[in-house]
């Protein structure tokens, strides 16, 4: 058993020297953080195929993960809203094509990865600083 915990300290000691979470580390709602973007009219590298949505930053297997979660339209009375979609909203190539596959058409189609890393990179940093952020606080569209 000591073994084990040995072993467990080991992985998780450059993660916490790097201010990171453990790997094991199970985000509460305190950890969360969001924010309502929207796409402006002299925007012309917004990579979404919707026009507005929120970005979501939490910690997620030892990092912190920004999603991009598509708002629905608000049905009638009689429905149920539809849960929104989300893509992962990351510079890595791996994590952009091969975890979004079940919803890419969120993302505006690009000739390359590259063109579309080069589009979602301001919103991954933005995600990011936005985990820095005390709950409730809001980036404005400057600090883009």
């Amino acid at each position: 058993m000591t073994m084990l915990a040995t072993t467990l300290a080991a992985v998780a000691a450059p993660f916490v020297l790097a201010e990171e979470k453990g790997m094991f580390h199970m985000p509460d709602a305190s950890e969360v953080r969001l924010q309502a973007i929207s796409r402006t009219g002299n925007e012309d590298e917004w990579p979404f195929s919707v026009a507005s949505g929120i970005l979501a930053c939490v910690w997620s297997g030892g990092r912190r993960v920004v999603s991009f979660i598509e708002q629905p339209e608000a049905p009638d009375d009689e429905h149920e809203p539809a849960p929104g979609r989300h893509v992962i909203v990351s510079a890595n190539p791996f994590e952009l094509t091969f975890l979004n596959i079940s919803s890419r058409d969120l993302f505006l189609p690009a000739d390359t990865v590259e063109a579309l890393i080069k589009r979602v990179a301001p919103f991954e940093a933005l995600g990011r600083r936005l985990c820095d952020q005390p709950q409730g606080s809001n980036i404005g569209p400057g600090e883009l």
